[in-house]
């Protein structure tokens, strides 16, 4: 059977058919495969490269934060060192030593290589160098040359108050390269210094090393500084102001303390000529008037016989005028010796109530033919410290104003109030008042109110002021207080203990 040829050929046949299905078989599996580890291949290399970007991305965010750091602690450094030089900015008030403060230090901190300071001067018409730091004198003499050529370009960059760097250079005023020629740096800042008032002008700071750029916090920093230095300048200019005012305020105060010290001592002379004159006049006058007095009083008496009766009249107006010029006579000088302190005041505890009832009593007459009505609220138990007689005579010229001015039927009342180691003691009455411009004045020597009542009855303007003079000499106080027609209230401190003199 296995010797037939066709069957030979038959399983022959099959079995290549088999091994090619097998094979195909194979293939078919391997290149499943060879497709699924090319896909994977293709994952793996995009995970690689999305690794990589993110690397690559990470790298560039650690320089990136590198250089944010960096910044920033530069930064912080240079605000310590604005913080410093602001303090030492602060502590001198001469313009020129504001610039001097600023030390070669303090702008290697800042990361600067280069600095100078111009201050436009009006009056020469021309920038004076201020500071410089880091440059030979040949160097700033071409700089002061090159500035002078070009100052009105200098000026405009003043003018807009605003940076110019060669990052952010875009006026136009003055291009990039013509400053880095002129100051001999790569990069560069011009920030004005520009206080309130006064002179203005510019800061400029510069670097020479390709390493050591101008960033935008530089330029930040840079302006920070020209604007403490321009408030520093108004601090010194307003301190020198301040300082000039004060020397010359200084030097009017003393002139014019000269002028009140030679006039209060001219015063106390002029015051003392019055004082001896009017003293000297009064005393003068006495002896006359005696005399007229004692003739009047001779050819009143019977002794001369019966007189005619109109000569009789005369004699008695004669007596009774001489009388009243005794009394005014006395007054003045009552009035000059206390103003002049020759009076010494005779003090002794005595009570108020009773003092005030005294005068009453003295005063009764005139207040009974007026029919006025007099109310004392005093307390029994106020003990004031005076000369009895003197404050006897204060009360007899205020009572008896209050009388003379308060129309029939009228009111007068006296009140206290206590003070500290003085009484109040208050007189009022219900009369004509004063008026408001008289009161300032009321009590200055021979014054009178315009008055109905004044046009009346006689009176010398003494009483007052002699009141004010016992009043002061006790170291108390007299005012008043009123209303026209609604009557006038009198008021002064007594002392109820005894008061020394300063």
């Amino acid at each position: 059977m296995f010797s037939n040829p066709n069957y030979i050929v038959y399983l022959s046949g099959f079995v290549s058919m088999l091994i090619i299905i097998i094979l195909a078989f194979i293939i078919v599996v391997k290149s499943e495969k060879n497709k699924k580890l090319l896909l994977a291949i293709d994952q793996i290399k995009n995970s690689l490269d999305q690794m990589d970007e993110q690397a690559k991305l990470i790298v560039r965010t650690d320089i990136e934060l590198n250089k944010i750091q960096e910044e920033l602690d530069k930064k912080i450094s240079g605000l310590y060192v604005l913080q410093r030089l602001s303090r030492a900015f602060a502590s001198t008030l001469d313009e020129k030593e504001i610039f001097n403060k600023i030390k070669s230090e303090h702008i290697e901190e800042l990361g600067m290589q280069r600095v100078l300071a111009f201050i436009w001067q009006k009056k020469e018409t021309k920038f004076l160098q201020y500071l410089n730091i880091g440059y030979d004198q040949t160097s700033l003499e071409n700089i002061m040359r090159a500035i002078d050529n070009n100052h009105l370009a200098y000026l405009k960059i003043i003018k807009q108050e605003k940076t110019v760097s060669s990052l952010s250079n875009d006026s136009g005023i003055i291009p990039n390269q013509e400053i880095q020629d002129i100051f001999k740096v790569k990069d560069f800042c011009i920030s004005p210094i520009v206080p309130k008032e006064g002179n203005h002008g510019f800061l400029f700071v510069g670097t020479v090393s390709e390493d050591i750029p101008v960033t935008e916090g530089d330029e930040e920093l840079i302006t920070i500084l020209a604007s403490s230095i321009g408030q520093g300048m108004e601090n010194a200019r307003l301190f020198e102001a301040t300082w000039h005012a004060q020397q010359e305020l200084e030097r009017r105060v003393e002139q014019r303390t000269r002028e009140l010290t030679d006039a209060v001592t001219e015063l106390k002379k002029i015051s003392k000529r019055k004082s001896d004159f009017v003293s000297a006049v009064s005393h003068e006058l006495r002896t006359p008037l005696t005399s007229i007095k004692g003739y009047a009083s001779i050819l009143l008496g019977k002794g001369m016989g019966e007189l005619p009766e109109a000569l009789k009249e005369r004699l008695e107006k004669i007596n009774r005028h001489s009388d009243e010029l005794v009394h005014m006579i006395n007054d003045l000088l009552d009035i000059t010796r206390l103003e002049s302190g020759r009076v010494t005041m005779k003090k002794g505890t005595y009570n108020l109530k009773s003092l005030v009832e005294n005068t009453v009593d003295l005063l009764s007459v005139q207040l009974k033919n007026k029919n006025l009505t007099l109310s004392s609220n005093i307390p029994p138990d106020i003990n004031v410290v005076v000369d009895k007689s003197q404050i006897e005579r204060v009360f007899v010229n205020l009572i008896g104003n209050a009388i003379k001015f308060t129309a029939a039927e009228g009111t007068i009342s006296l009140t206290t109030r206590p003070a500290e180691k003085f009484i109040q003691v208050n007189i009022s009455d219900s009369g004509i008042g004063i008026p408001k411009e008289a009161q300032e004045v009321i009590f200055e020597e021979f014054y009178r109110v315009d008055n109905p009542i004044n046009d009346k009855v006689k009176g010398t303007g003494l009483g007052l002021s002699l009141v004010k003079n016992i009043i002061e000499a006790h170291q108390g106080l007299i005012w008043v207080e009123s209303q026209v027609t609604k009557g006038s209230t009198f008021s002064m401190l007594l002392p109820t203990v005894e008061i020394v003199k300063k």
